[in-house]
C-alpha cells in the first residue's frame, strides 16, 4: 500500500491521499472575483487526483493583494464563485481548501507574467502598503506605513470576516498565509519588523499578531473543520527568521490548535541566496516534524515525483506533500504518481481507458 496515496483523517476532514495542491498566484483574476479559469484550474486538478486543493493567496481586504490580479475575499461577492469551484471539487472526491492571505509591504505591483511593475500611485492604480515597520521590501518597492494597533485590530476583524465568507462558499480547510515576507510572516522576522512595544523585539512579540489572527478565526472557523498554518521556516540570511525560531513557533501552533503546518521558506529578502533543488525545503520540515507531537507537516518545494514523494512520507519527515510547479506542468500528476507507485488511481469514469487496471 503506497502511504502517498493513503488517506488522513483530520477532525471531520478525510483526506483520501497526502498530495495538496499548494497555493499558486494566478494572477488572473478581476476584483479579487474567481472566473472560469479559477473553475477549470482547480477542477482539472481535482479531476486529476489530488487529495486537496488549496486555492491561491486570497486577499483579505484590497490593498492585501499583491497585485490587481490577486483572488480575494473581502466582500461577500467573492463568495459565488469559490462556491462555484468548491462545489465542483468536493464532487469529484477533493478537500477544498482556500489560503487567507494579506501582502502587506510586498502589495501595489501590477503583474504581467513573470515581470512586476511597482504602481506608485492612486492614479497608477496602486494602494498605500503596511508593515510592521517602515522598512520597504527592495530599494525599488514602495516604503510601508509602520502600523498603528487600530491597523492590526482592523486586520483581525478582515480576516475574520474573510473567514465567514470561506465557511459561506463551502471550503473545508483553511490555510492563513505567514510565509515569504508578506505580511504576518513580515510581524515575525527580525529583519521587516523593528518595533519596540508589544509586536515587536522578542520572539514571543513578533509572533503575537499571528497567534491573534489565529485565535479570531478560530471563533467562526468550524471547530470540526482542520485550519493550517504556511509558514517560511528560514529567510536564508542569518539576521533572519530561522529553523529553531520555527521549531518554536510550530509548538506555539500546536498548543492554539492548528491542525496542519505547511512548511516552505524565503520571502523576506529580494536577494538572498537559497539553495534550490529537488526536495530543498525538507530538511527544515524534518525539523518541525521532530518536536511537534500531533500538528500534521506539510512539505513542500522542488518534489516533482512519485518516489520522491513517498519516501518523505515513509521515513515519517511529513505527513502531507505539497506540489506546485508539478502540477502546473501536469494537472494529472496523482493519477500517474498512483501508477508509478503500483497504487490503484482515482480515476474518473470518463478517463479509465487511458488509465487501465493493473492485473
Amino acid at each position: 500500500m503506497s502511504k502517498l496515496f493513503s488517506s488522513l483523517t483530520i477532525k471531520d476532514i478525510t483526506f483520501k491521499n497526502r498530495i495538496v495542491q499548494s497555493p499558486m498566484c494566478m494572477y488572473s483574476a478581476e476584483d479579487g472575483l474567481a472566473s472560469d479559469w479559477h473553475f477549470v484550474h482547480y477542477g482539472t486538478r481535482a479531476i486529476g487526483g489530488a487529495g486537496t486543493i488549496m486555492t491561491e493567496a486570497a486577499a483579505v481586504s484590497p490593498e492585501g493583494r499583491i497585485s490587481p490580479g490577486d483572488l480575494g475575499i473581502w466582500s461577500d461577492k467573492h463568495i459565488e464563485g469559490l462556491k462555484r469551484i468548491t462545489s465542483f471539487l468536493k464532487q469529484n472526491g477533493s478537500v477544498a481548501g482556500i489560503q487567507l492571505a494579506h501582502a502587506g509591504r510586498k502589495g501595489s505591483y501590477e503583474v504581467h507574467g513573470a515581470d512586476s511593475t511597482l504602481m506608485r500611485t492612486k492614479e497608477e492604480g496602486g494602494w498605500e502598503v503596511m508593515a510592521p515597520s517602515a522598512i520597504p521590501f527592495s530599494d525599488n518597492a514602495l516604503t510601508p506605513k509602520a502600523m498603528t494597533f487600530q491597523d492590526m485590530e482592523t486586520i483581525r476583524q478582515q480576516f475574520e470576516s474573510a473567514t465567514k465568507r470561506a465557511v459561506a462558499a463551502g471550503f473545508q480547510l483553511l490555510e492563513i498565509h505567514s510565509a515569504h515576507g508578506y505580511l504576518l510572516h513580515s510581524f515575525l522576522s527580525p529583519i521587516s519588523n523593528k518595533r519596540d512595544d508589544d509586536y515587536g523585539g522578542s520572539i514571543e512579540n513578533r509572533s503575537r499578531l499571528l497567534l491573534e489572527v489565529i485565535e479570531t478565526v478560530q471563533t467562526v472557523w468550524p471547530k470540526n473543520l482542520p485550519l493550517a498554518v504556511r509558514i517560511s521556516a528560514t529567510d536564508w540570511d542569518e539576521s533572519g527568521w530561522d529553523s529553531e525560531s520555527s521549531q518554536w513557533l510550530a509548538q506555539q501552533l500546536e498548543q492554539a490548535g492548528v491542525d496542519i503546518i505547511d512548511v516552505s521558506s524565503g520571502g523576506t529578502l529580494p536577494n538572498v541566496t537559497i539553495p534550490v533543488g529537488p526536495a530543498y525545503q525538507l530538511p527544515l520540515a524534518k525539523d518541525i516534524k521532530a518536536v511537534v507531537k500531533t500538528m500534521k507537516v506539510g512539505a513542500v518545494g522542488m518534489i516533482t515525483n512519485a518516489e520522491q514523494a513517498e519516501t518523505i512520507l515513509l521515513n515519517d519527515d511529513a505527513d502531507l506533500i505539497y506540489i506546485g510547479r508539478e502540477f502546473l506542468r501536469n494537472p494529472y500528476f496523482p493519477l500517474q504518481a498512483a501508477q508509478d507507485l503500483r497504487a490503484e488511481p482515482d480515476v474518473p469514469k470518463p478517463y479509465e481507458r487511458a488509465f487501465p487496471k493493473r492485473k
